[in-house]
């Protein structure tokens, strides 16, 4: 019987696919790392918060990062701080100069909003919704979050938003 021979194309071709798939395989478990980090850096500045003022720890919600995933690739090309106006509680940043920021520094801009929060009258200083970002990141009622940032157009700033359920900030209601 005579031996069958493979051409070179064809090991070429096949030695291209496993190869593609190999990546294929190291690119998607990247992603999926990458992702898992971006919500452990949201989630641990959440969670250092509310564990100062004796709040139970919230958990990471993919179905709401994945909401705010959708809410911030449409706000990334005007980047405006308008809410979504969904039926989750919501915590908007921009911050300008571009990729320079990242989860810990959103979710510390929105807490040191603390300074601003009265407990003894259970409002903002300074009027308005001054704290209301700390208000909700520390609102006793929520239990999940889920967040996500994007490079707002020509890269001037960056866009992130944190989609909380159940929605917190009720007017009268003290947050913890």
């Amino acid at each position: 019987m005579p031996r069958r021979r493979f051409p070179l194309a064809s090991t070429v071709t096949a030695a291209v696919l496993l190869a593609a798939a190999v990546l294929a395989g190291a690119t998607a478990t990247a992603d999926a790392k990458t992702e898992k980090s971006l919500a452990s850096r949201f989630l641990e500045p959440h969670n250092a918060a509310r564990r100062a003022v004796g709040v139970p720890a919230l958990r990471w919600d993919e179905r709401l990062a994945a909401y705010a995933r959708r809410y911030a690739a449409a706000r990334a090309g005007d980047c405006a701080l308008a809410h979504s106006h969904g039926p989750y509680g919501e915590n908007l940043f921009r911050g300008s100069g571009g990729a320079g920021w990242n989860p810990e520094a959103v979710v510390g801009a929105w807490v040191r909003e603390r300074a601003l929060y009265d407990r003894s009258t259970n409002s903002c200083r300074g009027g308005g919704g001054a704290c209301g970002h700390y208000t909700q990141v520390v609102w006793r009622g929520t239990t999940a979050v889920g967040c996500a940032m994007a490079p707002c157009a020509g890269g001037r700033a960056t866009f992130a938003v944190c989609s909380y359920s159940p929605p917190g900030n009720y007017v009268g209601i003290r947050p913890y």
